[in-house]
């Protein structure tokens, strides 16, 4: 059998049957697919495809028109990386890396891990040594199927220049469907350099994948299973939707808010969902989980009927599995992926397919059965909880508090702002109090938790949407570990805002440390290293760069960096101490929450900390 699979003998493209080098076929698939930016480094054995590149614009650029075919060269590959997931986040399609072999390759395995670990679909496109040269320990050569197949969805070495169109083809497929992902495809040199008539149409035949795929897509809620889901709702007080990633990976935030409107089911969201719920309207209770808002976590320990939509039930989410939604009498569990039911908690009812449209139909039934029932208790003591344990900080305090920068940034704002984030303590800020109005709005590296995903995602997100405002929160740590980026903002011009909250150190390991490791700062404390972020902004042609350290110009310099009309880089000096809160610790239930000295709780925690072993 053909390894393609083509529904027509013949095909409308206007070059099929035409000659071409590999390298021309990767990128005529690439315009095929509609993509328009390409981030990557070049390289020896990636060559060709970079020159196809080029070609390829200059023939299709139009006067006065952008190149077709965007080439963003970064810093680094794991750059190109987080850039190309950066715009996939931000708008739902493909991002598409190109890199060398070796050392190129191997600087893509954390994005690559990073995109995997939280459902994100890239396109990583690798040079390689010639196929003759493989496993010779070639000069910068690595086994990049063995070592991607480990983190990625999906790896596809290509050894005969007649597969490489379907092959690529295939990539794109496998990373949108189904739970997107990151694919890789490793393209040795002469595969590039040789020629094959191109088909302009086809797909490498996985009947496995698509026989699976096909399951889902055809698997559609019935009235059985709807009367079963009613009858589970009817018979709660007090119903809450729990939303995971998977409503913002497909598409699903529209009619999953149609179902909570519709019926008045409150929503929270993993850290990976906001935005599918407007966090601004009074049902919404922001994030729950190790760091969420009390009241979110409250509520899970109220709420009698989980609903939940396209989450896992992660270990930030429920550390405690068996304490987790402690009062539930019913689970009910939508997800893409079969492997996610009944994980970690049990289901009472579940439906594996299509987000978006499962959700629609179950709304449909509920009208057409004309199904209602009064909420109005359950959403008084949701505004009771939203008011008694609601967000809150010292405000008297002389040192810049981040979260009174953030309050400041979001009231500018008006939660419509892109907000890309670093790891660490400034994420979780950024997570508690910005507002987000919408979908896509936030981006930041969930399930692998990775320093230095902040910048890069910014700039990719925003060659994604030139013309949306896009703000990287970040930290003096996670700052260091991408920060040749800054020059890549100002290289492409674009207007991006960058703030750098300075604690002199490793926030979220000191808190920590303060807390289990009687304030031993092992290799936390940065207040020794005599790095100037602004002058470092300033060398990378950044002409908006300021420090903000006094209280007092907290709210001018940030409405003059908001409204920068360029690229702006912003270093904060904060208090060294603002920690954050609230915190359920490793292993814990939410009945164990820590909400600090300023957020109200229901009660004094008592109970042993986690042990060093469970920390993080």
């Amino acid at each position: 059998m053909s390894v393609h699979e083509v529904s027509n003998a013949t095909t409308n493209h206007p070059l099929s049957g035409v000659s071409m080098t590999g390298a021309d076929i990767v990128v005529q698939v690439l315009a095929d697919e509609h993509i328009d930016t390409i981030f990557g480094y070049s390289g020896g054995a990636i060559l060709p495809t970079y020159d196809a590149v080029f070609r390829y614009n200059h023939q299709h650029q139009k006067d006065g028109q952008n190149s077709p075919l965007a080439l963003i060269v970064p810093a680094n590959e794991q750059g190109a990386g987080f850039m190309a997931a950066g715009y996939a986040r931000a708008s739902g399609e493909v991002g598409v890396v190109m890199v060398t072999s070796g050392p190129g390759a191997t600087n893509t395995v954390t994005p690559v891990r990073d995109c995997m670990a939280d459902s994100i679909p890239i396109v990583v496109i690798c040079g390689q040594v010639p196929t003759n040269a493989i496993g010779t320990d070639a000069f910068q050569e690595a086994p990049v199927s063995a070592i991607m197949g480990a983190v990625a969805k999906h790896v596809l070495l290509v050894t005969e220049t007649a597969e490489l169109e379907a092959t690529v083809r295939t990539a794109f497929e496998i990373a949108r469907t189904g739970r997107p992902g990151p694919v890789v495809i490793d393209i040795p040199k002469d595969i590039q350099n040789q020629e094959a008539e191109f088909v302009g149409a086809g797909t490498l035949a996985l009947h496995g994948y698509r026989s699976r795929l096909q399951a889902v897509v055809s698997n559609r809620l019935g009235d059985e299973d709807c009367q079963r889901f009613y009858d589970m709702l009817a018979q709660s007080e007090r119903p809450l939707i729990y939303a995971g990633g998977g409503v913002i990976n497909a598409n699903a935030a529209e009619p999953m808010r149609e179902l909570a409107h519709h019926f008045g089911i409150p929503v929270t969201t993993t850290l990976m969902a906001l935005g599918a719920a407007d966090t601004k309207e009074p049902l919404s209770l922001h994030m729950l989980g190790m760091h969420g808002t009390a009241f979110a976590n409250y509520a899970v320990e109220d709420c009698d009927f989980l609903i939940a939509v396209g989450a896992r039930f992660d270990d930030r989410v429920a550390g405690d599995p068996p304490k987790f939604a402690p009062n539930a009498k019913n689970i009910a569990h939508f997800d893409v992926d079969v492997s996610e039911i009944s994980k970690v908690k049990n289901a009472s009812w579940h439906h594996i397919g299509l987000l978006d449209r499962d959700l629609a139909d179950l709304l449909t039934y509920g009208k057409k059965v004309k199904f209602a029932k009064d909420f109005g208790k359950w959403h008084t003591e949701i505004a009771a909880l939203k008011d008694i344990h609601r967000m809150n900080y010292d405000r008297t305090s002389d040192l810049i508090q981040p979260y009174a920068v953030i309050e400041e940034i979001n009231l500018l704002t008006g939660g419509k702002a892109l907000i890309s984030t670093g790891v660490g303590q400034h994420q979780m800020w950024a997570a508690q109090y910005f507002d987000f109005r919408e979908p896509r709005l936030w981006l930041t590296s969930g399930s692998m938790g990775t320093m230095g995903f902040g910048l890069p995602a910014a700039i990719g997100a925003q060659f994604a949407h030139p013309d949306r405002l896009v703000i990287d929160i970040d930290g003096d740590g996670s700052m260091r570990m991408n920060i040749g980026e800054l020059e890549t903002a100002t290289t492409y011009g674009l207007p991006v805002k960058v703030v750098v909250f300075n604690n002199y150190g490793d926030g979220m390991v000191r808190q920590w440390q303060k807390l289990f490791y009687q304030g031993r700062m092992s290799g936390s404390d940065k207040s020794l290293h005599n790095k100037d972020f602004v002058k470092t902004a300033e060398a990378d042609g950044f002409k908006f760069a300021k420090r903000l350290d006094c209280k007092k110009d907290l709210r001018k310099v940030i409405t003059e960096f908001i409204n920068y009309a360029g690229p702006a880089f912003l270093e904060v000096v904060i208090d060294p101490d603002a920690g954050v809160y609230p915190m359920v610790g490793p292993g814990l239930s939410y009945a164990k929450m820590i909400t600090g000295d300023h957020i109200v709780g229901r009660q004094k925690v008592t109970d042993k900390q986690p042990d060093p072993n469970e920390m993080f």
